[in-house]
């Protein structure tokens, strides 16, 4: 699973990450058009159909045009961590869920 973009209409479609140990998931715009974030789970952690919670993922940004992602930060999280699009209307925040399972 990987990140690519494509217009509307569903033309011009560009695979924009390649990462081999990790499937990237859930990629969210930014509202300037600049950044893209989105989160991943390490290879063999899930299949294509699963949206699994209690994982050990990343959250990664990269600029909207392409380019080397970079982490953002190693959480504890899964599907709920960035579900519906987290970022601030400045395009300089963004929220995230992370939490901790108790005994």
């Amino acid at each position: 699973m990987q990140v690519w973009r494509m217009n509307a209409d569903g033309s011009d479609q560009k695979q924009m990450t390649f990462d081999e140990s990790r499937n990237s998931w859930f990629p969210h715009v930014s509202p300037d058009g600049k950044l893209v974030l989105f989160i991943t789970y390490n290879k063999g952690d899930l299949k294509p159909n699963e949206h699994l919670a209690n994982k050990n993922v990343e959250l990664r940004l990269m600029p909207a045009a392409g380019g080397e992602p970079k982490t953002l930060v190693k959480l504890f999280g899964g599907q709920g961590t960035i579900n519906v699009n987290s970022w601030a209307p400045d395009s300089k925040r963004l929220a995230f869920v992370s939490y901790r399972l108790e005994d």
